[in-house]
């Protein structure tokens, strides 16, 4: 009977590594775009001169490697014609030395990339400070994780859209616009399971334009749930403010953007 039983296991093993079996996707590759990180961000309490964009290509679904894009020409000029170069430094990294950050200002970037010139306008936008961070311990589930409100006053009768960022080993985001707290002192909450006494976070408040707001809004919304498997069912594209001038079909992803922000550091007690 024993042998019986090695044998039947024999034969199941067998049958089992039999059915395995490597399927190949074939995933339609369309050609590369231009992708452009191009967030300028002045914290209130540095100059603002030390600026960088970063430009990539797309890259087939599979590949580990996000390609740099080199060798292309960055500018920004300004509204009253003050021109920021942004050279080279790293693959794909454009660093300028000598940016100057003006609240309500606005900006033009242009990027020459491989024959083809592409522009973007955006006005960098102010920020409130943040005021005070306030911590209690009834969040989560349970109502037992470390909760954090940052406290801060919307500025009366103008409409004002929000980026907040709480960085604590990773980085958690949140966009608020102040349609339902205008003029008032309210706050952005933020929690963590892992948070414990001694653990030192920051909060970051960013003021951002309505329609850098509505971009990530649509971004947001897309993502859902699904974190993106490689079966979901592929929304419209999302496109950014920046144009290629030189051939309209092929845009690039990626926005540009300005915009003034305060960074307050907290330690849990």
């Amino acid at each position: 009977m024993r042998k019986l039983n090695i044998i039947i296991t024999s034969i199941l093993l067998i049958l089992l590594t039999s059915c395995e079996d490597v399927v190949d996707i074939d995933l339609n590759e369309s050609e590369p775009r231009l992708v452009i990180e191009a967030s300028i961000i002045w914290r209130t309490d540095t100059d603002g001169n030390n600026q960088f964009i970063k430009l990539s290509t797309t890259a087939p679904f599979f590949d580990t490697i996000t390609p740099p894009a080199t060798n292309a020409r960055v500018q920004v000029l300004s509204d009253s014609g003050e021109k920021f170069l942004f050279n080279e430094v790293d693959p794909g990294i454009y660093k300028s030395e000598n940016f100057n950050p003006q609240v309500n200002a606005r900006y033009s970037l242009t990027i020459q990339y491989k024959d083809e010139t592409y522009t973007a306008t955006e006005i960098l936008q102010p920020v409130v400070e943040l005021e005070e961070i306030v911590q209690s311990k009834n969040g989560g589930f349970n109502s037992d994780e470390y909760e954090l409100k940052g406290y801060y006053s919307d500025p009366i009768e103008e409409s004002n859209f929000y980026l907040f960022r709480f960085i604590f080993k990773d980085i958690s985001l949140q966009i608020y616009d102040d349609e339902f707290t205008n003029g008032n002192r309210t706050f952005a909450y933020f929690s963590d399971e892992d948070l414990a006494p001694g653990d030192k976070v920051f909060y970051e408040i960013q003021g951002i334009s309505e329609q850098f707001y509505n971009y990530l809004f649509i971004l947001r919304s897309q993502a859902g749930d699904s974190n993106g498997g490689p079966f979901q069912t592929q929304p419209t594209t999302v496109r950014g403010n920046i144009i290629n001038k030189t051939n309209p079909d092929n845009f690039a992803f990626g926005y540009f953007r300005l915009s003034q922000s305060n960074l307050m550091s907290y330690e849990i007690k």
